[in-house]
């Protein structure tokens, strides 16, 4: 675990906007130092989007807002490759934890921080300079506005890794099987009844053995906080996520299946997921959004076929 100077994570949650701002600015330029962000430990990760939380918390107006959202969405870019992931396993479980106390007259702007994240996270897919060319042309759309602007794609590949990486979160966070939980349960309901089989060979070993063994800790596969906090994810995130990936990914040219084959095939994962999620999910919300959510128009096989039109016979007179 890095144990770097952090001192601007406090002024990211001051009432103050001109000091958030100036922390912010602080953090950009601590994670463009790359022999800072790649020893950047969980821990770090987890105690810098906290203060980025509150940032966003005491941010007011709907235009600073719209601002931040997006300068928090776009820290990818800044990160070498290697700390994207964990950077966005550190989002991911700092909007788990805080989902539930996030009040209505706040919730609108975090709201839009998943959206703009998840779309940051598409747009990462794709190879081009770390995505920074993507980002400059994305906030010439966002200025421009109007639909010729948000039709304009980048035609640039699709990383394969970078791909794998990202369906990967999606479904260890977003589309979490809630079933995960259970099956965890289970593991050590078995576990449990091994022991009590046991239980009666343990007269027949000699006692200071016995000791030895139960003296001995247990293992954990993975001591990661991040994915601790991978089990709990709150019912309106993943309603939310399921939402508006579709109008994300349209936005980075996912949805054009005529002219991207690859995109098509992360499409169908995305869509296997979710499918997935709806047969496992013990939520009746998130298993009606899922259902909506694979019914949109704009994915595969989902396509309105447009009425044939009857040809005009013509004129044929009066009726005698």
């Amino acid at each position: 675990m890095a144990s770097p100077n952090m001192p601007f994570i406090k002024n990211l949650a001051s009432s103050d906007s001109k000091i958030r701002k100036s922390a912010l600015t602080s953090l950009q330029t601590f994670l463009s130092a790359k022999h800072i962000a790649t020893t950047l430990g969980p821990i770090d990760i987890l105690k810098l989007w906290k203060g980025l939380f509150y940032a966003m918390w005491m941010c007011d107006r709907a235009i600073p807002q719209q601002t931040l959202c997006q300068e928090l969405a776009d820290l990818i870019y800044i990160l070498p490759r290697e700390s994207v992931v964990p950077w966005l396993r550190g989002f991911w479980a700092t909007m788990s934890r805080e989902w539930t106390s996030i009040d209505v007259l706040r919730m609108e702007k975090f709201l839009l921080l998943v959206r703009r994240v998840v779309g940051a996270s598409f747009r990462w897919m794709k190879g081009a300079q770390d995505g920074r060319e993507d980002v400059s042309a994305a906030t010439k759309q966002t200025k421009k506005g109007g639909k010729k602007a948000a039709a304009a794609k980048e035609k640039t590949a699709w990383d394969a890794k970078r791909v794998d990486q990202i369906l990967d979160m999606l479904s260890e966070w977003a589309f979490a099987l809630d079933e995960d939980v259970k099956e965890d349960d289970s593991e050590s309901e078995e576990s449990e009844a091994e022991n009590d089989d046991n239980e009666n060979d343990e007269d027949a070993k000699p006692q200071h053995e016995s000791i030895r063994q139960q003296k001995q800790p247990k293992k954990k596969e993975n001591k990661d906080p991040l994915h601790l906090l991978a089990k709990k994810i709150p019912a309106g995130l993943k309603i939310h996520v399921l939402d508006i990936w579709v109008d994300e990914a349209e936005k980075v040219g996912m949805l054009d299946f005529e002219n991207d084959e690859e995109a098509l095939k992360i499409v169908q994962r995305i869509i296997e997921k979710i499918e997935e999620l709806e047969k496992r999910t013990v939520s009746p919300a998130i298993r009606v959004r899922s259902k909506d959510s694979l019914s949109d128009e704009r994915l595969p096989g989902n396509e309105k076929k447009e009425p044939e039109e009857k040809e005009d016979e013509g004129w044929g007179g009066f009726d005698n």
